[in-house]
């Protein structure tokens, strides 16, 4: 099956440097965590799967398609934060991440847990971090759960977002920071001399 050509005359996904782009195989590839991302930005489930589809459907339509296929994770990473953000502004609400993830591991650690006490104090000490992380900045949520849900090294995510080794060590000692001082505020820690 061929791709519909664009305005310019060439089929979708074919760049003007004769290369292409296998947009399905880019997507799956790339999906998980681009999900991540979307969900970083907006908070629920049913919200990211609608702006998956527009990612998906705003890659195989681009109109100028991507000559290096290393770019094609930074780009795809920008088109999912597009995405999301009209995604926000076509809705009209504020969503959030941390409630999400909250709920599934609130259901691992039922099924984890034969104790209720260590239940209920790992649901409290969850709603905390929960609390914290609706206070940062949305760019340090992500980097954040990249890091640590994702398990992402440094170098995974700097060549995903498109930036630099020691912007993400910046990124993640402020985001970090920034998660401790919540924290602190919140009498969850104690504070660090």
């Amino acid at each position: 099956m061929s791709l519909p050509a664009t305005a310019n005359g060439r089929p979708h996904g074919v760049s003007p440097f004769g290369g292409t782009i296998d947009w399905e195989k880019a997507l799956a590839q790339h999906g998980r965590w681009l999900r991540t991302v979307v969900v970083a930005r907006l908070g629920e489930p049913q919200a990211a799967d609608e702006v998956m589809q527009e990612v998906a459907l705003a890659a195989v339509r681009q109109s100028a398609p991507i000559a290096d296929p290393a770019k094609v994770a930074p780009w795809l990473y920008r088109l999912a934060v597009r995405q999301a953000l009209l995604y926000r502004r076509k809705m009209g609400r504020t969503r959030r991440l941390a409630d999400r993830f909250a709920h599934r591991g609130l259901h691992e650690t039922a099924r984890a847990a034969d104790d209720p006490l260590v239940w209920l104090l790992a649901d409290e000490e969850r709603a905390m971090v929960r609390s914290a992380l609706k206070r940062l900045p949305r760019r340090d949520v992500e980097i954040l759960l990249l890091k640590y849900s994702e398990s992402w090294s440094y170098h995974q995510i700097a060549a995903h977002l498109g930036i630099g080794h020691s912007a993400v060590e910046a990124r993640l000692h402020r985001a970090r920071k920034r998660l401790r001082d919540e924290l602190v505020a919140m009498s969850v820690i104690e504070a660090t001399a």
